[in-house]
């Protein structure tokens, strides 16, 4: 048994390569290279996706891809097999209750026309006939937007600034594997000391990182950029 990630990383040091080289080698994208070498396969679309970049990105730095597909299989392959299944029966069964919601809806506002029309029909000729009340309006709730940051792999620590570098301190911890952290508001100045173990979300959307270990970013719902403060 050998560590996956850390042979894989070890390797690519040696040979003084960074993720964007590797990305534009093997077509990998570089999120998933740090995945790879950060062992949060659960970050990849699939099984299949884990066992085929693993091989690819092992035979590009001269190692054995077989071995490093059978390791993984051995220790992880399984769990992740099991963990797929449950999810896709969830799926469908979401599917046919959608399925089932959308023909009740159907029903209902055709119940509702015949009754509009029903009520036009037989009461609109009378001068002091009444007309149909209508509807009510649905009210659009306003959400705040929110920044979420979620621990994956081996998590990572964050200190996150409202606005600039310079703005109120709103969070210094680490968030570990599995650990959610969320912050109300639309643009926040992040420290994130490994990229690789945080999921970040503004307004329920999927802030893409920049291949870096360290980062220094600024975060709003039109852009992402570094920042050298």
């Amino acid at each position: 048994m050998f560590e996956l990630g850390n042979s894989l990383r070890e390797a690519r040091t040696r040979q003084v390569l960074d993720y964007p080289q590797v990305e534009l080698a093997t077509k990998i994208r570089a999120k998933y290279i740090r995945a790879l070498e950060d062992e949060a396969f659960e970050i990849l679309p699939s099984e299949t996706y884990v066992k085929g970049f693993l091989r690819s990105y092992a035979e590009f730095l001269g190692l054995d891809g077989q071995l490093y597909v059978d390791e993984y299989i051995s220790r992880y392959g399984g769990e992740r097999f099991l963990e797929e299944q449950p999810r896709r029966a969830r799926v469908h069964q979401d599917r046919g209750l959608e399925r089932k919601v959308v023909l009740v809806a159907l029903a209902g506002i055709a119940a509702l026309t015949a009754l509009v029309i029903v009520a036009w029909k037989f009461g609109g000729d009378s001068p002091g006939g009444a007309l149909p009340a209508a509807p009510p309006t649905a009210v659009r709730r306003h959400v705040a937007p929110e920044l979420e940051l979620r621990g994956v792999g081996r998590g990572s620590y964050v200190e996150v600034h409202r606005s600039s570098s310079t703005g109120p301190l709103l969070l210094s911890a680490t968030v570990g594997p599995g650990d959610v952290q969320r912050l109300a508001g639309s643009r926040f100045w992040l420290y994130i000391r490994r990229s690789g173990g945080l999921r970040v979300k503004l307004g329920g959307h999927t802030v893409s990182l920049p291949a870096r270990h360290t980062l220094r970013v600024l975060v709003t719902p039109t852009r992402t950029a570094l920042s050298s403060g």
